[in-house]
C-alpha cells in the first residue's frame, strides 16, 4: 500500500472517529469552516465588482 493511500485512510478514520465522539464539536467546525468560505467568496466578489464596476 503506498503512502498516499495509508494517508487518506488515516483522514478518514479520523474524521468518523470524531462525527462518531463529537459530533456537536464536529458541526460546530463544519459551519466556521463554511462561515470562513463564504466570507471569503463574497470579499473576492466585492473586490471584482469594485475593481471591474
Amino acid at each position: 500500500m503506498n503512502t498516499k493511500k495509508v494517508v487518506v485512510l488515516a483522514a478518514v478514520a479520523l474524521v468518523l472517529f470524531l462525527l462518531i465522539t463529537r459530533p456537536v464539536e464536529s458541526a460546530d467546525a463544519v459551519q466556521q469552516v463554511l462561515t470562513w468560505l463564504r466570507e471569503g467568496a463574497e470579499s473576492i466578489i466585492t473586490f471584482l465588482r469594485s475593481l471591474f464596476g
